[in-house]
């Protein structure tokens, strides 16, 4: 799995859940809100300010050691 920035949030977590610990990271706490659901990365990222490019990474990274 490859994680874009085009992504639902919701999705990823579904597919990945572990993944909840690099959104955590940088200040998203509200994986479990309705937003989460339907926001994608890129707009959760405008939103809270993160860099776009490096969660990406840093997920994408993680989920190919697995």
């Amino acid at each position: 799995m490859v994680v874009t920035k085009d992504m639902i949030i919701g999705e990823v977590l579904d597919a990945a859940p572990e993944t909840a610990q690099f959104f955590f990271e940088i200040g998203m706490h509200c994986l479990g809100c309705p937003h989460s659901r339907g926001e994608s990365i890129e707009d959760a990222c405008l939103v809270h300010g993160a860099d776009l490019d490096a969660l990406l990474d840093r997920i994408n990274t993680y989920l190919a050691g697995q």
